[in-house]
């Protein structure tokens, strides 16, 4: 969220303080992150002791603090566990919020720092630390299975039939239909790539793993000791491995490194393993579509709002040269010569 949410600062030290036992000497709002119901806040409650609070609106997941805190008592390193409350508790409630605090880690995300050949081994490795746990049943029930769902394929579809005939006066708005148009048949070969992936997926199913499914450089941090942590448990799906393994070399905001090069670094780490080129193929398809749709339904939901200029920005991405959907197609083009 790039707007600082309508709810007092004075409120939220007070819910710090009450349900958390923290008092906080000073709150920062961190205009960062491109989830709109999700705000994230600096809190310094003494000049060495500094906590990172975020506020979760709409749909909140249990499993979104269980599972790290979960992985962090299994002994999985780079994982940041969240703080309790005074009760013992993972998280609290504010208005129409849940409030998460976690220790304050300072660094820089894989967007704004350069991952070191180490960092790459470390990044891999912990993923298939994170692929090999057995969670508890009760916090396994709690994780959903991958369904390959047409959720997104169909939201873009309707967007497309929408800005085909809808006229939009709002600036942004209409930037967005111009280019959905423009780029109308490209979107349709990516909804039916992936539609005819996930048919045969779903024909052959595969072992599924626990997969954090958003390993984005911004959900990579590097920390002033040169530790790399993985953040943002949000939406974690037990899934073909692939669902993880699609990041690295995938165009998800790396800098500095080839595609082959993140490759080659993170499989250093992760080790040698069979990989199904059908789903990384999938994923990359579905991971461009679901963007359009998400982005998409934000831009043309309300006619206001910084994130929805940032929104249309980090669409358009996907189509640079050498982007996404280039990776995604050389995917397709290995599974196709295979």
């Amino acid at each position: 969220m790039l707007e600082k949410p309508d709810l007092e600062d004075d409120r939220i030290i007070a819910c710090l303080n009450d349900d958390y036992g923290v008092r906080a000497d000073q709150i920062s709002f961190l205009p960062i992150g491109a989830d709109r119901n999700t705000a994230v806040y600096r809190i310094v409650a003494r000049p060495d002791l500094a906590y990172f609070l975020r506020l979760r609106g709409g749909a909140f997941e249990e499993a979104s603090v269980a599972l790290p805190k979960a992985l962090k008592d299994e002994g999985v390193e780079h994982i940041i566990s969240p703080v309790t409350t005074a009760t013992g508790q993972l998280w609290s409630a504010l208005d129409a919020y849940r409030v998460t605090l976690c220790p304050f880690v300072e660094g820089r995300n894989g967007y704004e720092v350069r991952l070191s050949d180490s960092h790459w081994r470390q990044f891999g490795a912990a993923v298939k630390r994170i692929h090999a746990v057995t969670l508890p049943p009760p916090l396994l029930d709690r994780i959903p299975e991958e369904t390959y769902t047409p959720r997104w394929r169909e939201m873009v579809k309707g967007f497309l039939a929408r800005v085909e005939v809808d006229r939009f006066v709002e600036p942004v708005a209409a930037e967005l239909a111009q280019f959905l148009n423009a780029k109308r048949g490209e979107i349709g070969d990516l909804v039916a790539r992936a539609e005819r992936l996930a048919l045969a997926l779903q024909a052959r199913p595969r072992e599924f793993v626990l997969c954090h499914s958003d390993l984005h450089a911004g959900n990579l941090l590097i920390d002033a000791n040169d530790d790399l942590y993985i953040v943002d448990w949000d939406d974690p799906v037990m899934a073909p491995k692939e669902r993880d393994l699609m990041f690295a070399g995938g165009g998800q905001g790396f800098i500095g490194r080839t595609a082959q090069e993140e490759e080659d670094l993170f499989y250093e780490g992760y080790g040698r393993t069979e990989i199904d080129h059908a789903a990384l193929a999938y994923y990359r398809y579905e991971r461009i579509v679901q963007d359009i749709a998400l982005f998409s339904e934000q831009i043309l939901a309300t006619d206001e709002g910084e994130d929805r200029v940032q929104s249309l920005k980090y669409l358009k991405s996907n189509f640079l040269p050498n982007g996404t959907i280039e990776i995604a197609f050389r995917s397709d083009r290995i599974l196709s010569d295979g």
